[in-house]
């Protein structure tokens, strides 16, 4: 089965299953990885946002104009930035890595 790397907010990776058709915010809640997803996937906030390591992130399908607009949303942003909502895991991505950010913001709730 596929693995995927989280590196959870105090930068301890945490290397769990990732079975394909599950996004990574899926993957997350299924392995208690602490991000929110406030919408539950539906590209309605930024709460899942994740930094996608270097490596990985030209391998990723591009965002979508959607998803761009709720990135826009997101609590430090950096050019690998994606919700992980939106990426669906393949045998391909197989090894993915993302990076928590340090803090997410919940426009929901504002």
């Amino acid at each position: 089965m596929p693995k995927m790397t989280f590196i959870e907010r105090d930068g301890r990776p945490k290397t769990v299953e990732a079975p394909s058709g599950l996004s990574v915010l899926e993957i997350a809640h299924r392995n208690d990885i602490d991000i929110e997803g406030a919408c539950e996937g539906s590209l309605a906030c930024s709460t899942c946002h994740v930094v996608i390591d270097d490596a990985w992130y030209d391998r990723l399908d591009e965002a979508s104009e959607d998803e761009e607009d709720m990135l826009d949303l997101a609590f430090g942003l950096t050019k690998t930035s994606r919700l992980g909502c939106q990426i669906i895991l393949t045998e391909e991505l197989d090894g993915l890595t993302v990076k928590l950010p340090g803090e997410t913001r919940n426009m929901l709730l504002e």
